[in-house]
């Protein structure tokens, strides 16, 4: 009979524990979870001007260039900036940006070489589905 209180005894110490550990991770992930949630929203979405005459009719070939010197400077400055898209028109490229301020923005410019018109925060994104609203 004794040793099947200290078997039960084991098992109840053995699940409490394991059952500490599994909590103490989950705190742990939500912990990293909470972590990027607060990075991802320091992030505040920039729309850079560029004039660059010409830049309408570049190559796909000068465009893909434009873009590998951007993506290599970028990965260079690390996560707190970050490059969604851009527009490339008749003598602009609109570029469309995540990062923590702005002197991340004309630090990746002056890096790549490229030049910055102006550059304006984001204050709001409105749509057809904000008609809806």
């Amino acid at each position: 009979m004794k040793k099947i209180t200290n078997g039960i005894h084991l098992l109840i110490v053995s699940a409490l524990f394991t059952g500490f550990a599994c909590i103490t991770q989950t705190a742990a992930a939500q912990d990293n979870v909470n972590a990027q949630n607060v990075s991802q929203n320091a992030m505040k979405t920039y729309v850079i001007e560029r004039n660059i005459p010409g830049a309408g009719q570049f190559s796909p070939e000068k465009l893909k260039q434009i873009s590998i010197t951007s993506c290599t400077v970028l990965k260079e400055m690390g996560p707190q900036i970050e490059w969604l898209h851009s527009y490339v028109v008749a003598d602009k490229i609109f570029c469309i940006y995540k990062a923590e301020n702005m002197d991340l923005i004309r630090e990746h410019a002056k890096k790549g070489g490229f030049p910055v018109t102006a550059i304006y925060e984001v204050s709001t994104v409105i749509s057809p589905a904000t008609a809806k609203e």
